[in-house]
């Protein structure tokens, strides 16, 4: 495995992440009836920071 192959991997990982916080962020911000409506199964406090902070890389070991 290349270096560019692992850096590709990575970003791909690292973009797919931050997408899904960027739609759960974006699911929290609509009312609640309409998180009901579309079956949103999580009420959770806003003030979660794992929620509303930009998503954190994991740690990637070698293989």
């Amino acid at each position: 495995m290349s270096i560019l192959s692992s850096i590709s991997r990575m970003a791909t990982e690292y973009a797919a992440v931050h997408a899904r916080y960027r739609a759960v962020r974006t699911l929290y911000l609509l009312p609640m009836d309409i998180r009901k409506d579309i079956g949103w199964p999580e009420i959770a406090d806003l003030g979660d920071p794992a929620i509303v902070s930009s998503p954190r890389p994991r740690v990637v070991t070698a293989r």
